[in-house]
């Protein structure tokens, strides 16, 4: 079972991997790519914060976006991203929608039918313009209209090495909201 608290930052060189990953997996969408490029980082290096953590991935993700050598494992790690708006389907290999997605999409499954195909379609578009990508984005507590408009906005602008960096810079910002969160959950 994965844990529903976030760890002392400071414990989390010393633990094991699965705990390590169980970590991971509260802050980011759970793929096996981000727990390989992530767990180097903390065998190897102390944090001070969970904001440091995530910086230092964040760090990493836009060094390979930059070195654009390893785009199949960038892309599997964006790629993890559920649809905005969807539920996350369920197949074999994977996970239903994180909890933590739930939450932050909520307001984004709501409203009405004519919005929901307009954002299905808009997924779907993004998808064919930027193969392997998902659209990643901190929802932040943003309308359907909105999101849209930023979607539509960065599919017109069709840059794949700014998509990307705007998928790694978004799935920080949902995993230092997620941190946030997590840690004010367990002070209370």
């Amino acid at each position: 079972m994965a844990p529903t608290t976030l760890p002392p930052i400071t414990s989390l060189p010393s633990l094991s991997e699965n705990e390590i990953f169980g970590v991971l997996d509260l802050l980011f969408e759970p793929t096996s790519e981000l727990r390989s490029l992530a767990l180097p980082l903390i065998r190897s290096s102390s944090y001070f914060s969970y904001p440091d953590l995530i910086s230092a991935i964040r760090t990493k993700l836009l060094e390979i976006v930059e070195q654009g050598t390893e785009t199949p494992k960038l892309h599997e790690i964006l790629g993890s991203h559920p649809r905005l708006g969807q539920p996350k389907q369920k197949s074999a290999e994977e996970e239903e929608l994180s909890e933590q997605s739930k939450q932050e999409q909520k307001q984004l499954r709501e409203g009405d039918q004519k919005e929901a195909e307009r954002l299905a379609e808009l997924n779907e578009l993004y998808e064919q313009k930027f193969p392997g990508l998902r659209y990643v984005v901190f929802v932040n507590g943003r309308g359907r209209g909105e999101i849209m408009e930023n979607m539509e906005g960065r599919i017109a602008r069709g840059d794949l090495r700014e998509e990307e960096r705007e998928g790694v810079r978004a799935m920080c910002d949902i995993a230092n909201d997620r941190a946030k969160k997590l840690l004010a959950a367990s002070t209370n």
